[in-house]
């Protein structure tokens, strides 16, 4: 009974004007699309609506069109959240209408896209105001399961597959493990790789969670411990100091990008590229290189500094404090590895640091070896 004094209490705004019943029997046989026409008019939207939101108004022109639905309750709260602008409980009607029979399957698809609109365009207008904005809608639409028109060309909907697959084949069947893991994670490695995509550690060393602290960035370098703060120094003082971790191991790779742009700088160039001056911290590795291997061609000097880059971040490690002195108290290892995927081995090495080593260095390799 409140359903239809609820309609019949709204009937007046959605009544089409005097001119649009001329056409009413021409228009009758012609289904919705018929009445698209007329439910999209701005003459609809009357002066008691001014004070909703454009979405909610969209929402009740596309109702407006299966007002023939027999699902009096859903037209019964549609209406209420229409009428009282309580536009959170949009999630409701969207959920009422997943019931729906299939014959109002385009109420459901109509309903998706004004949802989605919503979303949309309240992100843009959130994130230039407040950043916290997005994480309350996000915390509102946790549970939404609405799923868009034209899903089936969503690049997530792959990673949504994979990530199904996960939660069956490792957190379910792995449930004490990762309810351990929720307490705390106490991993053995602190892992700085290259952010190139065809280089994942989890993937090529087999890490599983909770075994490695893992930072990426262009070209797997380390700044000095006088270059300042950076993501990568942050990752490795938590690492380090907070996680204790007992193992930290540099990363290379073949073909790296980052490597190249290193190693076409000119010795003068002075440029606002953010790629550049962060592959700038591998100059001693470029300079090195160019002694070495200078006669060489660009392609085998690049090879041979992807390698030198990895002893120059070695050592650069050492000019932290907290690390020199674990390193010292031989409570932390620092190792190296390189990772050629063009025939897919991997080689590795340690570090060795300690003064009065054989020839007055205070740094050598041991424990080198190469899997293939």
């Amino acid at each position: 009974m409140a359903n239809g004094l609820l309609l019949r209490a709204a009937s007046p705004f959605l009544r089409p004007a005097a001119g649009e019943h001329a056409g009413s029997s021409a228009d009758s046989g012609r289904g919705h699309s018929a009445r698209m026409v007329s439910c999209a008019s701005p003459r609809l939207l009357r002066p008691p609506f001014r004070g909703v939101s454009d979405s909610l108004r969209l929402l009740f022109a596309h109702l407006c069109l299966f007002w023939g639905c027999r699902r009096s309750a859903l037209r019964g709260r549609a209406v209420l959240v229409l009428l009282c602008g309580l536009e959170d409980l949009a999630v409701t009607i969207c959920s009422l209408s997943m019931s729906l029979p299939i014959k109002s399957r385009c109420l459901r698809k109509s309903l998706n896209r004004v949802f989605f609109c919503r979303r949309e365009l309240s992100s843009i207008t959130m994130a230039s105001r407040d950043h916290s904005g997005l994480t309350r809608q996000l915390l509102d639409f946790q549970h939404d399961t609405v799923d868009d028109v034209g899903a089936e060309h969503d690049p997530f909907m792959e990673l949504k597959a994979r990530f199904m697959d996960f939660k069956q084949r490792n957190y379910v069947e792995n449930f004490s493990n990762y309810q351990s893991l929720a307490e705390q994670q106490t991993p053995k490695f602190m892992v700085v790789a290259c952010a190139d995509s065809r280089v994942c550690p989890t993937g090529v060393l087999g890490f599983q969670p909770g075994e490695a602290f893992t930072v990426r960035n262009v070209a797997n370098l380390i700044p000095p411990y006088e270059h300042g703060g950076s993501e990568t120094s942050a990752a490795l003082e938590f690492a380090v100091n907070t996680l204790q971790v007992e193992n930290v191991l540099v990363v290379g790779h073949s073909r790296c990008g980052g490597i190249q742009a290193l190693m076409s700088m000119k010795d003068d160039s002075t440029s606002g590229s953010f790629i550049k001056n962060w592959v700038s911290i591998g100059k001693s590795a470029r300079l090195s290189t160019k002694a070495a291997a200078g006669n060489l061609s660009f392609e085998m000097q690049c090879k041979h500094c992807e390698k030198e880059s990895i002893n120059s971040s070695l050592l650069n490690l050492l000019t932290y404090p907290w690390i020199e002195k674990r390193v010292n108290e031989g409570t932390l290892n620092l190792h190296g590895g390189y990772y050629n995927f063009i025939d897919c081995t991997f080689e590795k090495w340690t570090l060795v640091y300690r003064k009065g080593l054989e020839g007055g260095s205070k740094y050598a390799i041991k424990n080198r070896s190469t899997w293939s």
